[in-house]
């Protein structure tokens, strides 16, 4: 069901950080973090749909590799109306707008909301971020601040996005603000995208689900669980990635920017 968060605009060299856990079922086939040989894109990839969860525009050229500065991000929206097999892949947003060469606030009030099942989408480049779903929320740039969401409405607060944004706040912040370099602070951050800890009855929120599936849900990290296999508790959903994209300021003027993702993966099979 995944979960993100975003430092948007708060640190002059890194201008984004961005961090995610993706949550899906274990069997869904996945390719890890690669160039893509068919598409400018440097991402994890589905290989069930074809798209990504979390990516940004990579072309390989001879000898190097070319960046524009695009992000974007996607998560499932929880609200109990499953899916439909007409609908596109919720990842061919991400991909498109990699792909695209229209301004975030354009591409997002382009998009033909009732194509997809439900979803939050964030995408950015170097000067603009926008976040955008198909239940009520209309584009909308993101202030400079941090920003976490989850699988309701960017605005909700739920146990586990209050959870992700204190523990940021406290331990993950201040150590980019004394030093933006990845070894000094990455580290920290993966931890903190590590907690398990669930939340209490009373601060669940209401998404349409059984109260079962919402506390499996509830942490930053999903431990692998038996979602829909409960009588032979076989695990069959977790989170399986984490990872954390960047946009760093280039050079003495600061006018270029390089994009970064550092991923973990999880084989929860192997347990």
């Amino acid at each position: 069901m995944c979960i993100v968060a975003i430092a948007w605009q708060l640190f002059d060299e890194l201008p984004l950080v961005l961090l995610s856990n993706r949550d899906e079922f274990l069997e869904r086939p996945t390719e890890s973090l690669h160039q893509w040989s068919d598409q400018p894109i440097y991402a994890g990839r589905d290989k069930q749909s074809g798209g990504t969860w979390l990516g940004i525009h990579q072309e390989k050229k001879t000898g190097f590799f070319e960046q524009n500065g695009r992000w974007a991000a996607v998560l499932n929206f929880r609200d109990g109306v499953q899916a439909g097999t007409n609908e596109r892949s919720r990842g061919a947003l991400v991909t498109d707008f990699l792909t695209s060469t229209i301004s975030p606030m354009d591409f997002a009030r382009n998009i033909t909301l009732q194509d997809y099942a439900g979803f939050n989408l964030i995408i950015g480049d170097t000067a603009q971020a926008v976040i955008v779903n198909n239940r009520g929320h209309a584009p909308t740039p993101l202030y400079a601040g941090l920003h976490v969401l989850s699988n309701g409405q960017p605005e909700d607060s739920w146990f586990k996005t209050e959870k992700l944004r204190g523990r940021l706040r406290q331990e993950v912040l201040p150590l980019i603000a004394k030093n933006s370099a990845p070894e000094y602070w990455q580290e920290a951050a993966f931890d903190v995208l590590s907690d398990s800890t669930p939340a209490p009855a009373d601060k669940l929120p209401d998404t349409g689900v059984a109260f079962e599936v919402e506390q499996m849900l509830s942490s930053v990290y999903i431990e692998p669980v038996a979602f829909g296999n409960t009588e032979n508790n076989v695990p069959t959903y977790g989170t399986r990635t984490q990872s954390i994209l960047t946009l760093r300021k280039e050079g003495a003027t600061g006018a270029n920017f390089t994009a970064n993702i550092t991923s973990r993966e999880f084989d929860h099979h192997s347990k």
